[in-house]
């Protein structure tokens, strides 16, 4: 990250939250395989609680486990910072699944053998811990009570939570947690970035939804007006429209390429003259088997509004499969979409609830119902996965990168298929 980025970054949120910057007053649950460094990179490690080589472990999982007992240890946290919300999600789970454990681990001030901990780094890690048998006890005392509040009940003292990535379908995490597990607490998604330069910074932390400002020193900006016609020219940051939406052209270091970032952003505003945007979709993250191109947050926001209708649901995660991209196991009818959903509060589907997902579709994409009328797109095929699934396709998928929710590789599209439930 650009020193810039950081200093702007640790003084917004000084601003906003008087006490954020306290000395090991901020923990970290984030995955960085085989890169052991200082969290997040800011240029202030002493302010983490968490020991960098903690999240270079080869198992995500593994990491994720680790980061989380060292976070229990200090009850005076000021901020849980997560590279990605998906990341907290999944850190949280485990503490759900495992807290008499970990209660364990933190009154003997020991680490567990894990799968995917070394045992050299384990024996490292451990020498870390300390036992502490009164914050064992609370931790064992608010878990017995559930799970409601529970990140707010075991660090009283914390004020934000800070998570890399807010928008796509990391919002989907963002609002299970506001809802249950971080309840009462604000969010804030600091650093906007694609295709690995760091391009903005959002200076409102208190705001619900992110606005990033980009920032002209750090990358060479062009735009595309949207929609993209074929001779379309790009524009600069000083010719865009507030309200519209842009693909992004990129000139970044390293090497100083030129590429389209595959993303759309809508200019929100202007900051003293610079403009203010909001990511709304990646180019690439598209359903198409008849050409119809259904982005992604376009069906999210269709999914979302079809578990609305199912009493007692509520959506984890989902993933999107071209039915051709299974072969035989898709069926012999029409191509057509295989929906993949982690659901809470529910355990199975009535036909007439999942076709409500294929009814949405309709009434929201117009070329959509033309083809499933002219039958030239097949009926929708909705699965539901057990509880979990999701993380353990993020472990397979072997990347700290946010998981693409449109499939297209073949090891996943098993993995997802052999944690169908109904």
């Amino acid at each position: 990250l650009p020193a810039q980025g950081s200093l702007l970054y640790l003084d917004t949120l000084r601003a906003a939250f008087p006490q954020a910057l306290a000395p090991r007053g901020t923990a970290l649950l984030s995955w960085a395989p085989g890169h052991p460094r200082a969290p997040a990179g800011w240029p202030l490690p002493t302010l983490y609680c968490t020991p960098a080589e903690a999240g270079a472990l080869p198992s995500r999982a593994a990491a994720l486990r680790v980061q989380l007992l060292f976070a229990l240890q200090e009850r005076a946290l000021r901020v849980l910072e997560a590279g990605l919300a998906a990341e907290l999600h999944d850190a949280l789970a485990a503490l759900r699944a495992d807290w008499p454990g970990l209660a364990q681990d933190l009154a003997l001030g020991r680490l567990s053998p894990l799968p995917g901990l070394p045992e050299g780094a384990r024996v490292q890690l451990q020498a870390l811990l300390v036992p502490n048998t009164a914050r064992a006890a609370e931790l064992r005392a608010e878990c017995a009570c559930g799970f409601e509040g529970i990140v707010q009940r075991l660090w009283p003292q914390l004020e934000v939570v800070v998570v890399g990535t807010a928008h796509g379908a990391e919002r989907l995490y963002c609002d299970a947690l506001r809802q249950a597990d971080c309840k009462g607490l604000p969010f804030y998604c600091p650093f906007y970035q694609a295709a690995g330069a760091l391009l903005g910074v959002n200076l409102w932390p208190e705001e619900p939804a992110p606005r990033f400002l980009l920032c002209p020193d750090w990358a060479f900006f062009e735009f595309l007006p949207c929609p993209t016609e074929e001779e379309t020219q790009t524009v600069l940051l000083g010719e865009l429209w507030e309200g519209r939406e842009y693909g992004l052209v990129l000139t970044a270091q390293p090497g100083e390429y030129r590429c389209r970032a595959g993303e759309v952003l809508r200019v929100a505003g202007f900051h003293k003259q610079c403009p203010m945007v909001e990511p709304v979709r990646r180019e690439s993250q598209a359903l198409s088997v008849r050409g119809e191109s259904i982005p992604e947050e376009r069906f999210c926001r269709s999914l979302c509004r079809a578990v609305g209708m199912w009493p007692g649901a509520r959506l984890v995660d989902y993933v999107c499969v071209e039915s051709a991209l299974l072969g035989a196991s898709s069926g012999a009818c029409a191509p057509h979409y295989e929906v993949f959903v982690e659901l809470r509060g529910l355990r199975d589907l009535s036909e007439g609830q999942r076709y409500k997902l294929d009814q949405c579709l309709q009434e929201d994409f117009p070329i959509y119902k033309s083809f499933r009328f002219k039958g030239s797109i097949g009926p929708l095929r909705l699965h539901l996965v057990g509880a979990g699934a999701f993380a353990r396709l993020r472990e397979a998928l072997g990347s700290p990168l946010p998981m693409p929710r449109v499939l297209r590789e073949e090891r996943l599209l098993q993995l997802i298929q052999s944690t169908v439930i109904s």
